[in-house]
């Protein structure tokens, strides 16, 4: 995803709320180099999965709405992946292409076994329509026949739902230049990749080259290890719990350089190692999720604006926890 790389490095060059702290980089690259861990996908069991193309379909719904969970304190990415799999589970066609055209809000509830009404919940039900729409309009109304359609390219299938799909299109105008990050479209070629265990339809000859899924948690961790630094104002402005609003400068500047301070983690982390580091996948940003103790997910950043003090709970946790999280990034 050279795009993302590129236009997230001129962000970093160019960044007037957040600098990379080089020497704080440094040394949390020196903590880390004795200890990356391997991460499973799906360790907690909490994803469908039948080895075919049902699962694609799920993943594909799931990453769709795999975004905004506050503030209902009660959400997580953990209740979405749970109720869409009981859902299939219970009826193998209830993510149909033509099904999934006609879902309201209140069958979406449904759907997921929530008591009341979703976070954005009239976006969410537009997204589900426009998947399915697309599907079955170039698809044949399966998100397996998109997959296979990228020639193992884990490149071209982010081209593809990028292309296809506006809901997955995430990307800003910064300064005069237009910033690529494509959250969700990577983390679509992620999860397949980490379920099929890079065989079938998650075998990608290029998965090392999606960068990290930039939300707005990693900022969060990546300020208190000390490798991002924030202006006074902006610092202020999360304090007293303003928001910032999608596609500011602001906002831009702290994905864009979360992404840029990972890459440059890596590419210190090999040099240090030795060998290549991360070079099969950037896991998904879910697994900082789960190791932090708020319910804070990943916004779909064409449409949401966010809450960043909120993430600012992972400031009371210690140093060696901010590590920990931030391994599961490279």
């Amino acid at each position: 995803m050279e795009e993302v790389r590129e236009t997230s490095a001129w962000v970093a060059r160019n960044s007037s709320h957040v600098t990379i702290d080089s020497s704080g980089l440094e040394k949390v690259v020196e903590t880390m180099k004795e200890s990356i861990p391997k991460v499973e996908w799906d360790y907690e069991g909490i994803h469908y999965f039948d080895n075919g193309p049902l699962t694609v379909q799920y993943l594909f719904v799931l990453d769709a709405l795999n975004f905004c969970f506050w503030p209902d304190k009660d959400l997580n990415y953990d209740h979405l992946a749970k109720g869409l799999k009981e859902a299939l589970l219970n009826d193998h066609s209830a993510f149909d292409a033509d099904r999934l055209q006609k879902y309201t809000g209140p069958q979406l509830r449904e759907l997921l076994k929530w008591p009341r009404s979703l976070p954005l919940e009239e976006e969410r039900v537009r997204l589900l329509h426009e998947v399915g729409f697309e599907l079955e309009r170039s698809f044949e109304g399966k998100a397996s026949k998109l997959v296979e359609s990228c020639g193992k390219s884990a490149v071209k299938l982010v081209a593809l739902v990028t292309r296809h799909f506006p809901g997955f299109r995430d990307h800003s105008m910064y300064k005069g230049h237009q910033v690529f990050l494509y959250k969700r479209a990577q983390i679509f070629a992620a999860d397949l990749w980490g379920a099929f265990k890079g065989q079938g339809y998650g075998e990608f000859n290029d998965i090392g080259s999606i960068t990290m899924f930039a939300d707005y948690i990693v900022p969060a961790v990546l300020q208190q290890l000390g490798v991002l630094k924030y202006s006074s104002t902006l610092a202020n402005a999360i304090q007293a719990s303003s928001e910032i609003g999608a596609g500011t400068e602001e906002e831009v500047e702290l994905r864009a350089c979360s992404i840029f301070a990972v890459e440059k983690m890596r590419e210190l982390l090999s040099i240090k190692c030795g060998k290549q580091v991360g070079s099969e996948c950037r896991v998904r940003s879910l697994a900082l999720v789960r190791w932090c103790p708020m319910p804070i997910a990943p916004t779909s950043s064409n449409t949401v604006n966010i809450l960043l003090s909120r993430s600012y709970a992972c400031k009371k946790q210690n140093t060696n926890f901010g590590l920990e999280c931030l391994k599961y990034f490279l």
